[in-house]
């Protein structure tokens, strides 16, 4: 029997090989088995230790820049953040969980307009950037600003992943994959509850 350590790695390479001949349905019922997780064990985890400022580019919901501000991070309590928002956006952005492929609002969105932090409204990414990847997920092939996100090294699941998060409010987003489109070649597999869409 493969040991855990081996079953991930063959995990990581079966589910890679799925998404680049065509993501069909049984890749993705394998990744969301595999990789849906509400971590209610960070409920109790230490604050985390952010700057006292952080810089971010505005845009209009046209997508237009309309400056850069340097302001200090949204911080809420757990409290405050479960009053504002839906359970599963809770899970989502102050959890890091995954919500189910193919169930979220701005999947099939396609309208000109701009996709916000759900929790902060920090414009994150353009339209004009989305793609369908057949994942089940709403996918871009870059953020808006590269400001107004951040990439971490996600060493979760026996795998190294790279996490997106808001830069303003630190809500988790979801994940940047290698397999996108040009012209970045990048797939930032974001989840739809973690966004909100203005429309243009």
């Amino acid at each position: 029997m493969l040991n855990r350590k081996a079953e991930n790695d063959s995990l990581s390479i079966a589910t890679r090989r799925a998404f680049l001949v065509g993501g069909g349905a049984a890749a993705i019922a394998l990744v969301w088995g595999h990789f849906h997780r509400f971590d209610n064990d960070r409920a109790d985890a230490a604050p985390l230790d952010l700057p006292k400022t952080v810089t971010i580019i505005q845009f209009n919901d046209q997508g237009q820049r309309t400056g850069k501000v340097s302001v200090p991070p949204v911080q809420k309590t757990e409290d405050e953040w479960r009053k504002q928002l839906s359970r599963e956006s809770f899970d989502v952005t102050r959890r890091e969980g995954t919500e189910r492929p193919f169930t979220g609002a701005n999947l099939d969105v396609h309208d000109k307009g701009v996709f916000r932090c759900i929790c902060c409204d920090t414009a994150l990414f353009n339209s004009n950037t989305k793609f369908d990847s057949g994942t089940g997920w709403p996918s871009f092939w870059e953020p808006i600003a590269r400001e107004n996100v951040v990439e971490t090294r996600d060493s979760s699941l026996g795998m190294v992943r790279i996490a997106v998060s808001c830069r303003l409010c630190n809500a988790h987003l979801g994940h940047v994959f290698e397999d996108g489109p040009k012209p970045t070649g990048l797939r930032y597999c974001m989840n739809s509850v973690a966004l909100r869409f203005a429309k243009a």
